[in-house]
């Protein structure tokens, strides 16, 4: 039986910050959401968004893709029944149920960002950002590697949803493709198309990078046009 996690003040919480790391290991991580301040459910990453740990030793910035989300009882023991029910109606009449309730995702792991470490166009050292400070500008990017980093996020390391700058800038080489292809008990073609959908997206439909997504997709299906059609049919503006 997992136990809900200790909830502390939201006010000084990041807004990108949106869980906390509950299982770890080499390819994956599993974070369950933090509770919103009002009577609500947590707020569940989409499939195929973007979202970022770190592993504080190296201070290694761990990029990762959705693959799965669920909301369950915290007793694992008693399922939930129906109750007919709409939200509204929920938090007027039975309010402890959204305590009752924990919202968990999973998250492939696509590569990772070592630690920015070199100067400012003034010459002046940047700082080394702090995991309370998780957001980067272009100013501040280290080097990206579109590989499995030496080590995973940590338990209990926190979780955000990644900036656009940061996937923007990450999604300038393409090899994080290769691994999505490769994900165990998902389908395949409709997470790669997630995770496309939202990068062209952040990048204003910018079809000479899609174009390249294409090409890419069609060397590591082999040639496979029915995969590679089904996947494309799914992005759009």
């Amino acid at each position: 039986m997992r136990l809900p996690l200790p909830q502390f003040a939201v006010d000084d919480r990041h807004p990108n910050h949106i869980g906390e790391v509950i299982e770890t290991a080499t390819t994956q991580f599993m974070a369950q959401c933090l509770e919103p301040e009002d009577l609500n459910f947590p707020p569940m990453p989409p499939f195929g968004s973007w979202v970022k740990s770190v592993d504080e030793e190296s201070g290694n910035k761990i990029f990762a893709v959705v693959t799965y989300a669920t909301t369950t009882p915290i007793d694992s023991v008693h399922r939930a029944r129906a109750l007919g029910m709409s939200l509204a109606e929920l938090r007027e009449q039975q309010p402890q149920i959204f305590a009752m309730l924990k919202t968990e995702f999973k998250a492939a792991i696509v590569g990772f960002e070592t630690p920015y470490t070199g100067k400012n166009v003034n010459g002046s050292k940047v700082p080394r950002l702090e995991k309370t400070e998780p957001a980067s500008t272009s100013s501040n990017f280290g080097k990206v590697y579109q590989y499995l980093p030496p080590r995973p996020p940590q338990i209990h390391q926190a979780v955000y949803q990644c900036s656009p700058e940061e996937v923007i800038h990450f999604s300038e080489e393409l090899d994080f493709l290769r691994t999505l292809l490769q994900v165990k008990d998902i389908p395949v073609e409709s997470l790669a198309a997630a995770s496309i959908r939202d990068i062209y997206r952040l990048r204003k439909a910018n079809r000479d990078w899609l174009v390249q997504v294409g090409r890419t997709l069609s060397i590591l299906l082999k040639d496979d046009y029915d995969r590679l059609r089904y996947i494309l049919s799914q992005i759009h503006w």
